[in-house]
């Protein structure tokens, strides 16, 4: 398939600023926990520990018939919240004076409406110069983030939500660093010590 945006860190903090603010955390949940569309939709406060560190996905959200549960187990799984999306959080909990039902929601069980949402950051971003991001790509830049950060395959498999390993090397391995470089290197050394012990060499 076709390689989609991927916005670098600063870009992804560029992009945030300018955001609407009724919708930054949002958008910060897309970039620095990676959630889904349908998770972001249905991720409720009770499912959130701030202090803990910790959002908890446990629901999906379909267009027809609201509240469901993931397709797959892995959809469930514990997400880590770092300081820039504790951040958000908290600001965004603080313009909330209810913090229950759902965290995003336009209601306790309403979930936002993804066009507005869309066409409000894209009419924000326009008006500062900047190239829009989809909640999906915002998806991916979160994966290439924890890559860059050093985070292993197997973790960012689990965070992300994937059935397997394999969908995640196979979706972005190509963003896994040194990996040209790191497989030559490897290659040099395992052919200069097969050398040597072909020449009897220290």
């Amino acid at each position: 398939g076709r390689r989609e945006r991927v916005a670098g860190a600063a870009e992804a903090q560029t992009l945030l600023a300018a955001a609407p603010e009724r919708d930054r955390a949002i958008w910060a949940t897309a970039f620095y926990a990676g959630l889904r569309l349908g998770e972001l939709r249905a991720l409720r406060w009770s499912d959130i520990d701030i202090e803990a560190g910790v959002i908890h996905v446990r629901r999906s959200w379909d267009i027809k018939e609201g509240e469901i549960a993931p397709k797959s187990r892995a959809g469930v799984r514990d997400v880590p919240i770092p300081t820039a999306l504790r951040m958000h959080l908290l600001e965004y909990r603080e313009r909330r004076p209810a913090a229950e039902g759902l965290a995003f929601g336009t209601g306790l069980s309403r979930a936002f409406d993804t066009k507005g949402l869309t066409r409000r950051a894209r009419e924000a971003w326009a008006a500062a110069g900047l190239s829009a991001i989809g909640l999906h790509e915002a998806r991916h830049t979160y994966a290439s983030l924890m890559i860059a950060a050093g985070v292993n395959a197997k973790a960012l498999s689990t965070y992300m939500g994937h059935s397997s390993v394999t969908i995640t090397y196979d979706r972005y391995g190509h963003l896994m660093p040194g990996n040209e470089s790191e497989a030559a290197a490897l290659l040099d050394a395992f052919l200069d010590r097969s050398a040597e012990t072909r020449t009897g060499g220290p």
